[in-house]
């Protein structure tokens, strides 16, 4: 690990605001009598959130005689944990570039190239205007997603040069871009299409698999006494076994032998009757299909974000645009057969919309109400 040295420049003074003080008051007293210092990195935290990212000296004594600790004490904790910031960093973005295997392997060395070109060759230093600092740090946990950057405590994956520069276009401009993956990737699902799995009819829920169950297998046969010989005139008398004597053979019961055939005769007629003329012509037979409203463009010009929708991707989202669905209270509005309607031009989805019970989740989003993590929650959790 690199020395970490405090900044040259240090300011005078530091004292916590009144709110942070009262936060600060409380979080120390939820340590024992005598275990207060054990909030100190808390408490440091707080300090950098607080000094526009970064720790100052001032700050570290400051937060040491709340704490009653010497000061080299606090800044051993500073100085060692990398989270920390021991000089000012951009007023509008300070990015952490991960630069550990996943990433390298995948261009993070052009995205460190953008930063010594846009913010400033060496890291950990301001850029010309004061708006932006970079560093380079250790995995930052969206290896799926290689490269990355971290910014704050947002994450921006699958960067290219060309995309990294429009999220820093964004700070720029006090307009920053949506966080995540920046290739229009769901999450850290697949890029691109299906490579596996991708025959529909296995999603169907009306596709019958039937376990055929085998009886136990026979009990070992007992084995064979080894030949007799005659003993030595000086040898001990053999023994011979009797019923009394013998080893037991452990067989099964009765009543376990005569289940086995019956059970598997059980199977395998709810086989042949789920295989039946009769249920094949019920599970061939059509479901009814509506045609539901469909828009040829999204209300005032702007539809709603349908990936919100649990189970549903940019691709799915693009085949429910181009049949005209553009909004979560028209999914909501769908009845069964207009359910079967889109469902039968999901080409490569059958079946989706009805498992992941799209119309539901459709209604409780069209009231306003929005996961924690704005994509991936389902509806209802």
């Amino acid at each position: 690990m690199s020395v970490r040295r405090l900044d040259p420049v240090q300011p005078d003074n530091f004292a916590f605001t009144p709110a942070n003080l009262v936060w600060a008051k409380e979080t120390i007293n939820k340590y024992p009598e005598g275990k207060q210092a054990s909030a100190v990195i808390p408490l440091l935290w707080r300090v950098q959130e607080q000094n526009e990212g970064w720790v100052s000296r001032p700050a570290m004594e400051y937060v040491a005689d709340m704490l009653g600790m010497s000061f080299i004490r606090v800044y051993e904790v500073a100085t060692f944990y990398t989270m920390f910031q021991l000089s000012p960093v951009g007023k509008k973005a300070h990015v952490q570039v991960c630069g550990t295997t996943p990433c390298m392997l995948m261009g993070a060395e052009d995205l460190k190239k953008v930063c010594q070109r846009r913010i400033h060759a060496e890291p950990h230093h301001l850029s010309a205007n004061g708006d932006f600092s970079w560093e380079e740090v250790e995995c930052l946990g969206a290896c799926v997603n290689a490269p990355m950057v971290q910014i704050w405590s947002d994450t921006y994956e699958d960067l290219t040069p060309e995309s990294f520069e429009k999220v820093l276009d964004g700070f720029a401009k006090g307009q920053p871009v949506k966080p995540g993956p920046q290739n229009g990737r769901q999450l850290s699902a697949p890029a691109g299409e299906l490579t596996s799995l991708t025959d529909a009819s296995i999603y169907s829920k009306d596709r019958t698999f039937t376990r055929i169950e085998t009886p136990p297998p026979a009990p070992p046969a007992a084995p064979a006494a080894p030949a007799a010989s005659a003993p030595p005139s000086n040898a001990a008398k053999p023994v011979t076994a009797t019923p009394e004597t013998a080893p037991a053979v452990k067989s099964p019961s009765p009543e376990k032998t005569a289940e086995a055939p019956a059970a598997l005769a059980k199977i395998e007629a709810k086989a042949k009757a789920a295989a039946s003329p009769e249920n094949a012509a019920e599970r061939a037979a059509p479901r009814a299909e509506s045609k539901p409203e469909l828009l040829k463009e999204p209300k005032a010009g702007k539809g709603d974000d349908l990936k919100l929708i649990w189970g549903v991707g940019p691709k799915l989202e693009q085949m429910l645009h181009e049949m005209g669905v553009w909004h979560f209270d028209q999914i909501a509005a769908w009845n069964e057969p207009e359910l079967n309607w889109v469902d039968q031009r999901l080409e490569g989805f059958h079946g989706r919309a009805e498992r992941d019970k799209w119309i539901e989740q459709a209604k409780k989003l069209a009231t306003g109400w929005r996961p924690d993590n704005a994509v991936g929650e389902k509806p209802g959790k």
